[in-house]
């Protein structure tokens, strides 16, 4: 299966935080959500695959591209959603994007004209006028009009009401139906990765935790509630982490079959949501008594 981000061994300090030998793919032809708590080093990330930041160690390729060399034909193929707004704000959105379209090669005026209608965009007027979520209304449609075949979205749906977070995903679905367009998708409102994420990519204190298909996570994770008296030294270590309280425990396990084998039907078995696995990796063990 193609890739059409590949990372390998990246390393990238700043102070005190420090990316760490991070490698990890992304899937052509699928959506991948990355995850993971804020400070983590999505952002930073997404900034070394998009050559914003240069990496102190390691290899990364686009398209099987690095880009030395290569940068200009990358950015054609890549259409790029930003968390925060990186357009001249006195411009108009109808200013802005002449200069922008100069830029790209397949540029096609008709497909933005018609995000300018579905998102209901003002054309003339200044963008420093524009509101959060208009602003990434505006950073999509732009992303979506220049035939790119990687779409990299840094938080997209952040400062977007439901419903048209919802017309976000389905939009999204859309684009994706030819099966040659890829998608990599950060965001910290992991009920949108739910709904239309095919991988998951999580990461956590600078280091890649796991990359997945969505299915897998299912299969493989839990949360396991029980009795007090079921945890000792051995039992623990069956749990990536645990909370306890007077009234029992609750843990995550990242191997559902394991922990049938040594508890049985003493506990109870629920699917944990992306959230889950992301507090529990980060709280460690912890004790409410």
């Amino acid at each position: 299966m193609e890739n059409v981000i590949e990372l390998q061994n990246v390393n990238k300090s700043f102070g005190d935080f420090q990316l760490k030998n991070l490698t990890m793919n992304v899937k052509k032809g699928y959506i991948t959500g990355l995850i993971g708590g804020n400070g983590v080093g999505k952002s930073t990330t997404i900034k070394l695959i998009m050559n914003l930041l240069e990496p102190d160690s390691g290899d990364i390729s686009i398209f099987g591209l690095n880009y030395k060399g290569n940068e200009k034909e990358i950015k054609q193929r890549v259409g790029f959603v930003f968390d925060s707004n990186v357009f001249y704000e006195h411009l108009s959105l109808k200013e802005m994007v002449g200069i922008i379209s100069r830029s790209y090669h397949y540029w096609d005026d008709g497909i933005f004209q018609a995000y300018v209608e579905k998102f209901e965009l003002p054309l003339k007027k200044k963008l420093k006028t524009f509101s959060k979520g208009m602003m990434m209304k505006t950073s999509i449609a732009i992303a979506l009009s220049h035939q790119a075949e990687l779409i990299i979205m840094d938080e997209p749906t952040s400062g977007l009401d439901p419903i048209f977070r919802r017309e976000l995903l389905e939009i999204l679905h859309e684009i994706m139906e030819d099966g040659q367009k890829s998608i990599f998708f950060s965001t910290h409102i992991t009920t949108d990765l739910d709904r239309i994420a095919d991988y998951i990519t999580f990461l956590h204190n600078g280091e890649h935790i796991f990359t997945k298909k969505s299915y897998q996570i299912e299969e493989e994770y839990a949360l396991v509630k029980g009795g007090l008296d079921l945890l000792d030294p051995d039992t623990k270590q069956e749990f990536i982490s645990i909370k306890t309280s007077p009234h029992g425990f609750e843990a995550l396990t990242s191997n559902k079959g394991r922990v049938e084998e040594v508890f049985g039907s003493l506990v109870v078995m629920e699917k944990p949501t992306l959230e889950d696995i992301m507090f529990y990796t980060k709280k460690g063990t912890v004790t409410d008594v």
